[in-house]
């Protein structure tokens, strides 16, 4: 029910012959028709926060149906909460309750990272203000403190001065740990793929963000990145490593990494790749679609069928493949081409535009355009063309 397109994962799984059961906390006459029609069973609890009713829905399907054989939400949010049924229920097709703090946790990230061969910034867990202060001794400013079981880019802080400092430790949540790290000049690079039950990829591919995600939380930007044309092949050979080392089977995974800028004495040279985060699930928003357009292939089949078969039945030889651009653009600003503009200039390599739900648009800004563009010439264009300003 949400992200809205994630109806095709159930809808995929229902063709390949599965008994899709969906909980959730939304009437069912409020379900988007395509998604109705993908379940064979819908038990609406009053919250999907409240673990009892969930349980309780679970217990029930159970009853009804048999014994569950996959349980997943393929969402950040809820990762413990699934974690936590299966165990309970003993479903043997995912990550258990046991296995969460690996994947949930960045500090606890980091030895399975080492285990790869991959390095990672260095780090301190927020205690106390002395122990920071000895930590920005050694690094030096400026530093990024974020929650250290955290979503996305929220409470993400960028430290620049001791003044800076002392606001964080006046106004940050008392019951929240923070991990603080030294900056990486980097750009975001990530490995997306489909994980099957023998810890091999059934596909591969990976996205390229422009700008600091926190840095458009934090400054009310523009959202941009794009999905690669090719992989390439060092982001492959990390992405892999860091699949075997956390043990990842039979999972959508977004695992994200830093491509160093600049030399960084501490960390490596210019190009090298560092470990940012790990995120078992797929990337969030309209990222499984930007994955198809990109690769003409069906994630979400691809994905049913690692679920049904442990195998892949969608074929991609010869398929076209493109750079597909997320351009999210933030209300208020004097851009010089408007939506007609970029309608007509752009036209049928526009694969999707809309209006960003309010739950997304803090980091992926409020109207956004994909578009497939076959160059890197055409991408930069099209990029430079919808950010200009008057």
């Amino acid at each position: 029910n949400f992200p809205t397109n994630y109806w095709k994962f159930c809808a995929e799984l229902k063709k390949n012959g599965m008994n899709v059961l969906g909980i959730g906390d939304c009437p069912y006459d409020q379900l988007m028709p395509e998604l109705r029609e993908s379940l064979n069973e819908y038990y609406k609890v009053s919250s999907l926060e409240n673990y009892d009713e969930v349980f309780r829905a679970v217990a029930f399907l159970t009853y009804k149906h048999g014994k569950i054989d996959w349980l997943e939400s393929n969402n950040e949010y809820w990762l413990e909460k699934d974690a936590a049924l299966r165990t309970a229920f003993n479903i043997t097709t995912g990550f258990q309750a046991s296995d969460m703090d690996a994947v949930k946790y960045k500090s606890k990230m980091k030895a399975y990272y080492a285990k790869a061969g991959i390095k990672t910034a260095r780090y301190h867990l927020v205690h106390d203000y002395e122990g920071c202060k000895k930590f920005i001794s050694e690094v030096g400013y400026p530093v990024i403190v974020k929650p250290d079981n955290g979503v996305g880019a929220s409470s993400t802080y960028k430290l620049k001065s001791d003044d800076q400092l002392d606001y964080f430790f006046a106004t940050k949540e008392s019951d929240v740990l923070y991990i603080m790290e030294e900056f990486v000049n980097g750009t975001v690079h990530t490995y997306d793929a489909v994980i099957d039950a023998n810890g091999q990829p059934l596909f591969e591919t990976g996205n390229v963000t422009m700008d600091s995600i926190m840095d458009t939380v934090n400054t009310n930007g523009n959202s941009c990145y794009y999905i690669e044309k090719t992989l390439p092949e060092g982001m492959r050979e990390v992405g892999r490593k860091t699949v075997e080392a956390f043990g990842v089977k039979s999972r959508f995974v977004h695992l994200e990494f830093f491509v160093l800028n600049d030399d960084q004495p501490a960390l490596g040279k210019k190009g090298d790749i560092l470990g940012l985060e790990v995120n078992m699930r797929p990337s969030g928003g309209w990222s499984a679609d930007m994955f198809n357009f990109a690769n003409s292939c069906d994630v979400y089949k691809i994905w049913a069928d690692m679920v049904a078969f442990n195998t892949r039945t969608v074929k991609d030889e010869g398929a076209e493949h493109f750079f597909c651009c997320y351009c999210g653009r933030r209300d208020g600003k004097n851009f010089v081409m408007d939506h007609d503009a970029i309608m007509a200039k752009y036209g049928s390599r526009l694969k999707m535009v809309q209006r960003v739900p309010k739950a997304l648009s803090g980091a992926m800004a409020d109207m956004m355009y994909l578009c497939n563009c076959s160059t890197e010439e055409e991408k930069q264009e099209y990029y430079t063309s919808l950010l200009a300003e008057y």
